[in-house]
């Protein structure tokens, strides 16, 4: 599975899809500017709607290193037929730390 540090995920907002694996409140509460809420139970049925397009770049993420959520959704976008899926492995964990924006309940914080 390919990765992209925070500095590369920084560089492309906007262009890439990125998708917070957290779900639930976690999402309400804080994710990446344009972040998706994606987990991985509502792959199969939400993905059609959410990503049209197989050769979009798509960026998973979720809590930090040791979380596997990101690499549960990536793996399943893969199997799925997804080209351009790479993982920010370290998480939001590591973007809040950087001192980088994040949105809560679509609003930014």
């Amino acid at each position: 599975m390919t990765t992209i540090t925070r500095d590369e995920l920084r560089a492309t907002l906007g262009s890439v899809v990125v998708l917070d694996t957290l779900g639930g409140q976690y999402y309400a509460q804080q994710h990446l500017p344009g972040a998706l809420s994606l987990v991985e139970s509502e792959v199969a049925e939400r993905v059609g709607t959410l990503l049209p397009d197989k050769d979009a770049a798509v960026v998973t993420y979720c809590t930090n290193p040791s979380c596997n959520n990101s690499k549960a959704v990536a793996n399943r976008l893969t199997a799925l037929g997804y080209t351009n899926v790479r993982r920010y492995v370290e998480g939001i964990e590591d973007w809040v730390a950087a001192g980088l924006p994040v949105e809560s309940s679509g609003v930014r914080a």
